[in-house]
């Protein structure tokens, strides 16, 4: 027998570089098709799309390339994924991405996402199915989408998206419909407890931007999660000992544990107080020399509590003129003194509520409906959801109004699903055509020119997962 029969296909089975696993893709709302996901077919697969040219109504989603680039994006996701560039796995962490950015963090099956403009600026030819995303996720740790936020947050402390003065942390939960035993909460207006997904969210109070998150089942407390997420956030923001940015909480983290945990941390810490009739009858009894008077109807009082193992001050804020008026509430903090105390109370504890704003405005990204609940694949996709939101927020700071005030549903069908263009090449660039843009002289003046704009910022203006394209603008 000729030796030359036994050597076809023998490269396939070369130890040193095996060949990559097909990729289950989505090719239409109802028809999925295996493609080849080795680095050859993938790269001559978006070669050919860009040759053929791209037309469609998503192509708005490449606007946030620039600000990937800006961001360093790509190399936050190899490092994540543990997968070299030229392969797949970072692409499809980049479709997560930018599915989130659509708010489109549902079943894949049910819409379609191809042949739009959508899978090329994710560096694929096609768009990875619900199974080929499940792989991705299944196949990372919590401690590396840990690792990954952790990454994330030090770039953005660097591009100045946080002051890491003033700190919110707020417990997000969303109901589940899962069928697994788990812990049940009441939810405001409830008529009874409902199985719910937890998430635990630390915020920038001054900018309003995530710091950071984690995760937990529904059975695991306030005062368990907030060590953990509080550790996330010193290793992002690195605050010095004598700085002690102010943490401002609810009444879930009145507890002694979590005041006793935060006291060996570089925070301070601000939690209202539950009001009950023995505390009220206690406020209600100090004498009128222990309040300081600000300003007419309000005065403050402090005092030493106990609370867990040891000391904090007691707030005490009185409202009324007329003593059988007096309306009170109690705080405990970290931080002393009476000038202290009223700049807490009074400016910056009301900021608390940009937490919630910031749920309205943008949990469409991917906060909003619980999945699956094993928690390293939800880790992964939330995780992956807050970088499309920093790369949102760099577009909407360079861009301004009116799409700075839009949230994150608005946003996503007026811009990146709702702009008609094409994509094509000419020499070393991709260029991006919008046909009737609103806004287009704004638009213009941030993106047409685009590689010298990069490049005199210190940015390279070749994009990695397109081959080292460059990428320009037009608008008509």
């Amino acid at each position: 027998m000729p030796i030359t029969a036994c050597k076809k296909k023998l490269y396939a089975l070369n130890p040193k570089k095996p060949p990559s696993p097909p990729v289950l893709t989505q090719r239409t709302g109802k028809r999925q098709r295996v493609e080849r996901a080795d680095p050859a077919s993938v790269q001559r697969g978006v070669r050919q799309l860009l040759a053929d040219k791209v037309s469609g109504n998503q192509v708005g989603l490449w606007l946030l390339l620039p600000e990937h680039l800006r961001l360093g994006t790509w190399d936050l996701l190899c490092a994540w994924s543990g997968r070299p560039p030229e392969e797949v796995a970072p692409r499809l962490a980049l479709q997560v991405i930018h599915e989130a950015a659509l708010c489109h963090n549902n079943l894949r099956c049910g819409r379609t996402l191809s042949q739009k403009g959508f899978e090329v600026a994710n560096g694929l030819p096609w768009v990875g199915s619900d199974q080929a995303i499940h792989d991705l996720l299944e196949a990372r740790s919590v401690a590396q989408s840990q690792h990954l936020q952790v990454a994330l947050g030090k770039l953005r402390r660097a591009s100045g998206h946080f002051v890491g003065r003033l700190l919110v942390l707020d417990p997000h939960r969303i109901k589940s419909s899962s069928q697994r035993q788990m812990r049940r909460h009441r939810a405001p207006g409830e008529a009874k407890p409902s199985k719910r997904a937890q998430t635990f969210f630390c915020l920038d109070a001054d900018t309003h931007q995530p710091v950071a998150f984690t995760l937990a089942s529904s059975a695991r407390t306030v005062a368990q999660a907030t060590p953990e997420l509080l550790a996330l956030v010193q290793e992002i923001l690195g605050p010095q000992p004598d700085q002690r940015p102010l943490v401002l909480a609810d009444e879930e983290h009145y507890t002694g544990a979590i005041f006793d945990q935060v006291r060996t941390l570089p925070f301070d810490l601000l939690v209202p107080m539950k009001t009950t009739r023995h505390q009220l009858a206690h406020w209600r009894a100090l004498p009128a020399e222990a309040f300081t008077c600000q300003w007419a109807g309000y005065a403050v009082a402090t005092q030493k509590y106990r609370f867990g193992q040891h000391e904090v001050v007691e707030l005490v804020q009185r409202s009324g003129e007329r003593p059988e008026a007096y309306e009170f509430k109690g705080y405990l903090s970290l931080r002393e003194g009476i000038v202290s105390a009223v700049e807490q109370l009074s400016t910056e504890y009301p900021q608390r509520w940009h937490v919630e704003e910031f749920f309205k405005c943008h949990q469409a990204l991917g906060w909003q409906r619980a999945g699956t609940l094993n928690l390293h694949i939800r880790y992964g996709q939330m995780t992956l959801a807050l970088v499309a939101q920093a790369v949102i927020h760099q577009f909407r700071q360079r861009i301004g109004a009116p799409y700075q005030s839009w949230d994150a549903v608005h946003l996503a069908q007026a811009v990146f699903s709702g702009l008609e263009g094409d994509v094509r090449v000419q020499d070393d660039t991709i260029l991006v055509t919008y046909y009737n843009a609103p806004n287009a002289e704004r638009l213009r003046q941030h993106y047409e020119g685009l590689p010298a704009k990069l490049a005199a910022e210190g940015i390279d203006p070749r994009v990695p997962w397109l081959y080292d394209f460059k990428l320009d603008f037009r608008f008509k």
